[in-house]
């Protein structure tokens, strides 16, 4: 409690640094909005998923529902930063690729998806002409976190903002979260409000869609987390939380308060073992988990991590056979039936420059 007050209280005063940082993106998207900063765009449909700020709002899951709903119609591939990889430039994941390589989300996306091309490149407007030269079969890229990167126009823009710290409300970085201006939202084609109470009144949801203010091209989803049940990261075997269960609680995630707020809800109870967020594991955490782990004092405990952090922790598999290391996945789940049309708008998407293609 006292180390949240004194950040918020020393983000306060960064105060000046964080109308400067506004000052800066407020030129740079000056220089956009008027071409004089140039922003390509490529012949095929491309959907970009994003936020306004840094931290978790739950763009990994979304890119995991978008290759879900469409990797069975199109040719689908997905293209990131590779944020915190030990690589520059682009890269194309396969066999022997590392979360060291790519990065942890990449690495994710790969391991659940191994017929989907996973790419990487910090400067996107390289990487996409490397990614269609490698794979020209390709018919939709998933732009991967690329909402502020204006280099790309994408056809289709889908833009998460978290329930508990909407962009409405939130300030510019150092003092507040915000990475891009609050009027960037204006070129959203869809809005999602990430990480929604799963019973959230529909009076809520309006007063929320009355302060986001969309514009009239633009639809507003809501949707919660849904967790699913938690397998062993190297046996594969799953194993059901309990209210009789012990857990440690390891994450190098963003926010992990839903996670913990769903072991206080569904185990005796949790010890967090908390890291940075895209936290590199060494050798030395290794020991500090197990020893953590030992410490537990029911017979009845295992170790609980997120999908994100076990392609971090991959690389100690042999260090880690004995261990109950279990990995919990994750979904968005629309909220109010939104989920149709959510999908409607995306593949109308598609489909369109899909038909133009084939009269021609």
């Amino acid at each position: 409690m006292f180390s949240n007050v004194f950040l918020k209280s020393f983000r306060i005063l960064l105060f000046p640094f964080a109308l400067l940082y506004w000052l800066g993106i407020t030129v740079r998207n000056w220089l956009y909005d008027r071409n004089i900063s140039k922003s390509s765009s490529f012949g095929l449909p491309m959907i970009c998923v994003g936020n306004l700020s840094v931290g978790g709002t739950g763009k990994s899951p979304m890119v995991e529902y978008l290759v879900r709903l469409l990797k069975e119609h199109y040719q689908i591939a997905t293209l990131s930063r590779g944020y915190k990889r030990k690589t520059t430039g682009y890269a194309l994941a396969g066999p022997g690729t590392t979360a060291l390589d790519i990065g942890d989300e990449p690495m994710q996306f790969h391991e659940k998806f191994p017929g989907i091309p996973v790419a990487v490149g910090e400067k996107r407007i390289e990487a996409v002409p490397q990614l269609l030269h490698d794979r020209p079969d390709t018919q939709v890229i998933i732009l991967d976190d690329a909402f502020q990167h204006r280099a790309i126009t994408a056809g289709f823009n889908i833009l998460l903002t978290e329930y508990s710290n909407l962009f409405t409300r939130d300030f510019y970085l150092p003092t507040g979260d915000l990475r891009d201006l609050r009027s960037s939202a204006r070129r959203a084609d869809i809005i999602v409000v990430t990480k929604c109470p799963p019973s959230l009144p529909v009076t809520e949801r309006e007063k929320i869609i009355r302060e986001i203010r969309p514009l009239e091209k633009q639809s507003v989803f809501f949707t919660s987390i849904r967790y699913g049940t938690p397998y062993h990261l190297l046996e594969k075997h799953k194993s059901i939380l309990s209210e009789s269960l012990e857990v440690l609680l390891v994450t190098g995630i963003a926010n992990p308060r839903p996670l913990q707020q769903l072991l206080e809800q569904q185990t005796a109870s949790f010890t967090l073992l908390r890291y940075a967020d895209h936290h590199i594991f060494t050798i030395d955490d290794l020991r500090e988990i197990r020893n953590k782990f030992s410490g537990l004092s029911s017979a009845n405990k295992l170790i609980l991590t997120t999908e994100k952090d076990a392609v971090r922790l991959q690389k100690f598999n042999n260090e880690l056979t004995g261990l109950p290391l279990y990995v919990i996945p994750v979904q968005h789940h629309f909220l109010f039936n939104g989920g149709d049309e959510f999908n409607r708008l995306v593949i109308n998407f598609i489909q369109l420059p899909l038909k133009r293609d084939k009269q021609q």
